[in-house]
């Protein structure tokens, strides 16, 4: 495999950040995955770091070096985060339990795969245009598409930021699916949280990156869309990949090669619980590693089922 790929997130005008983002690749197969936390305090990144800590360490496992069946390794990953989250609430004995949206792709033998929950998104965009995106499990979504409103109505709908599906919540998740989908050269898959595709839309973005450096172009995507967010914005995360970007002219060492990893090796990158650079939260030293500790625990709980 050759791509190159660059994940980042800005906290936007919120107390705290309760996204979270990941990638991890073996020699075969490569993985990216976007939560967004909901729920108050540190409970709601709570949430995400669960689903995006829980997907890294099936793929860690299993990914040997490739996954045997796609849609069920993100639909098993899916379920698992779900039923960890509410198992952490529990032990917390919350009133409400800490939820999450999840997008997760996995790409091997140059085909994605990609299920989500919520409302974050993932886009495949292709000579400048959007190719495919995931719909959103929101009660705006339901209104555009049965012609209540418009789409420059639904920028501003109050109701705008509420889902119907997310993990962690009282009933299990609506999961969708995508079909197999074969890449072409120079394609960019790009998942982000609302906090990017709801101030720059996919169009938008999608003529903004063709042909563009991605270790470049992504880091002012996503300060563009905390700038327009303003003082109240939303957290603001991405994780973008161009397949087979190698090949082109100008990239010199961004590119990332995975021939010569060995069949076992995969490569991670998520911060832990607390250890994002600006990380800000309400919490001591000692909180903080009793929740890595905590979620840690769980995570094994669930990852441990086949």
């Amino acid at each position: 495999m050759k791509f190159t790929i660059f994940q980042g997130s800005l906290q936007g005008g919120r107390s705290n950040n309760e996204d979270r983002i990941a990638y991890c690749y073996s020699r075969e197969a490569l993985l990216m995955v976007v939560a967004d936390g909901m729920g108050g305090h540190h409970f709601g990144e709570i949430a995400a770091q669960i689903a995006a800590q829980t997907l890294t360490e099936s793929f860690q496992r299993e990914a040997k070096p490739d996954i045997i069946d796609p849609f069920r390794f993100l639909q098993r990953g899916m379920s698992n985060a779900h039923y960890a989250i509410l198992d952490y609430s529990f032990a917390h004995k919350l009133d409400d339990s800490p939820r999450t949206t999840c997008v997760a792709c996995l790409i091997q033998d140059s085909i994605a795969y990609w299920a989500h929950t919520g409302d974050s998104r993932l886009f495949l965009m292709r000579g400048g245009k959007v190719a495919a995106q995931t719909r959103d499990h929101s009660r705006i979504r339901l209104l555009m598409e049965e012609g209540v409103i418009s789409e420059a109505q639904a920028a501003t709908h109050p109701d705008r930021n509420k889902i119907y599906s997310c993990l962690g919540g009282d009933v299990a998740p609506e999961i969708d699916f995508s079909r197999k989908t074969p890449l072409e050269r120079g394609d960019i898959i790009l998942m982000c949280s609302d906090g990017l595709w709801g101030v720059m839309p996919g169009e938008e973005l999608a003529v903004v990156l063709k042909g563009a450096n991605l270790m470049q172009a992504i880091p002012q995507v996503i300060k563009d869309a905390e700038k327009r967010g303003g003082p109240k914005g939303d957290n603001v995360s991405a994780v973008a990949v161009c397949w087979e970007q190698s090949y082109q002219e100008g990239l010199g060492d961004s590119a990332i090669s995975t021939q010569t990893m060995s069949p076992g090796e995969v490569t991670t990158k998520l911060e832990e619980f607390g250890r994002q650079p600006g990380y800000k939260a309400e919490m001591t030293e000692e909180e903080i590693e009793k929740a890595i500790g905590e979620i840690r625990s769980t995570i094994e709980k669930y990852n441990s089922k086949k």
